[in-house]
């Protein structure tokens, strides 16, 4: 390729907050759950590069790019079926996206066939021989605007008014602020800010993984009623305070069950060498979360209270649907 910028480039990254921004020179775009990629066009040839700068084409063959010459950074992603009442917001299957990384050329065409991606661009790094990294967003949209509009690239929607972006709090991953005056810094948490969605949900205590120290709390199983009436594992909260892991252990143990083990009945994979100490399902807890992938918890999740006040049984599945 014979590109002013050439693989591997280290995206430029966001900083976590809160909350917006406030002031003026701010910008805001939905935050997106899939796969951050740069994508190199040079003729006909064509490289997308992961954030780690791996390749990533060979993954997505239905991804296709009009001939030129540009560099693009933008996220791939699956778009899954909008929930109701977020009709106005796109939903990403980050679990299907996932699918994707597989080694056999016939499963990757199969799966492109089946559970399409796309990719969303949301800067421009360079065109023809020029380098844009020291220009400011504003001037780097308008050029990835007209960019798109010729060669049809999908970009993400943007607004200066921090009032339109009450839905992608709401319903969507969340927000990333960006600074108009801006220039790309490759691989720095500057000019930009991402904000996420925070969600709550009231789960039943299933059981907990010791901690390290000895007669302490690791983390607690979380499990929800499925329509079936059956308690289904949804993942497990390790954000408890040092403080609390001794007398936390020292709450539960009236509860034990008698049921121990290794690893999860309901699919723990990640942790299946870790011992685990069964609860009866009779304390209930509220806690934050991120983001949720294939109807488990994936990261982020803390504890916000425990609930004396509500019944197991009122903690049903259909929460991690809002």
């Amino acid at each position: 390729m014979s590109l002013p910028l050439s693989p591997p480039v280290e995206p430029q990254l966001a900083r976590s907050a809160r909350e917006l921004p406030t002031g003026e020179g701010w910008v805001f775009e939905p935050k997106y759950d899939g796969f951050r990629a740069i994508v190199f066009v040079d003729g006909d040839e064509v490289e997308i590069q992961s954030r780690s700068g791996r390749p990533l084409l060979r993954y997505f063959p239905e991804l296709k790019f009009s001939p030129g010459r540009y560099v693009i950074d933008g996220e791939i992603v699956i778009d899954m079926a909008a929930k109701e009442g977020a009709e106005d917001v796109a939903q990403q299957d980050f679990g299907s996206l996932q699918q994707r990384l597989h080694p056999a050329a016939s499963r990757v065409a199969m799966l492109a066939e089946q559970i399409p991606a796309r990719f969303v661009a949301f800067d421009l790094l360079a065109r023809e021989d020029e380098l844009l990294l020291e220009l400011p967003l504003s001037a780097r949209r308008a050029a990835l605007e007209e960019l798109g509009e010729r060669e049809r690239i999908d970009l993400t929607p943007w607004t200066s008014d921090p009032a339109q972006t009450e839905p992608w709090l709401q319903h969507g991953e969340g927000v990333v602020a960006k600074e108009l005056g801006a220039p790309y810094r490759p691989g720095a948490r500057r000019g930009m800010v991402k904000i996420k969605r925070l969600r709550t949900l009231d789960a039943v205590v299933l059981g907990y993984r010791p901690g390290k120290e000895k007669d302490t709390v690791g983390s607690l199983i979380l499990a929800l009623y499925a329509p079936d009436g059956k308690l289904r594992v949804v993942g497990h909260s390790s954000g408890i305070r040092p403080s609390e892991k001794r007398a936390l252990r020292d709450r539960l143990e009236p509860y034990e069950s008698g049921d121990r083990g290794h690893g999860d009945p309901s699919r723990w994979k990640s942790e299946e060498d870790m011992e685990w100490v069964g609860l009866r399902p009779e304390l209930v807890v509220e806690v934050s979360y991120d983001h949720v992938s294939d109807g488990r918890i994936r990261h982020g999740t803390k504890i916000v209270r425990w609930r004396e006040d509500k019944a197991p049984r009122e903690c049903l599945l259909e929460q991690m649907d809002q």
